[in-house]
């Protein structure tokens, strides 16, 4: 990826926030899905963010994130005892997802202002770029 100026920092940082407002739809469409066993239940996703520096730069700037990977969180699903689910073991256990939704609702509203903060910055910068055309007619 190459980073010439702030319209690329803004379109890189959009598309990272994108990945996590989906990540985090997934997580809620899925929050109860429940499964026979343990190891076929969902798991809550989330995307891994990296810093990517304009040309070789590691100090000063521009930089800006990119989702490098969409990991699965590592936790245990909960036993739920539904003798009458379709989807119960022998036992009349099922398995839910292990995602809770009011984490994901936080989760979903940080990205989401922060693609508006981000949208917000580049409206901005239009609006004096187009001031200062005008400034020289």
């Amino acid at each position: 990826m190459t980073i010439r100026n702030i319209f690329d920092v803004a379109g890189s940082a959009m598309s990272a926030q994108m990945q996590r407002l989906n990540t985090t739809a997934s997580n809620l469409a899925n929050a109860q899905a429940v499964s026979t066993t343990a190891e076929e239940a969902y798991r809550p996703l989330r995307p891994v963010f990296e810093t990517v520096y304009a040309d070789s730069l590691q100090q000063g700037a521009l930089s800006t994130a990119q989702v490098t990977d969409v990991i699965t969180l590592d936790r245990d699903p909960e036993r739920r005892f539904q003798p009458d689910h379709p989807m119960a073991d022998t036992e009349g256990y099922v398995f839910a997802a292990a995602v809770d939704p009011d984490e994901e609702m936080v989760e979903m509203m940080e990205a989401s202002r922060q693609y508006q903060n981000i949208l917000e910055t580049v409206s901005t910068l239009r609006t004096l770029m187009a001031r200062t055309v005008q400034m020289g007619q």
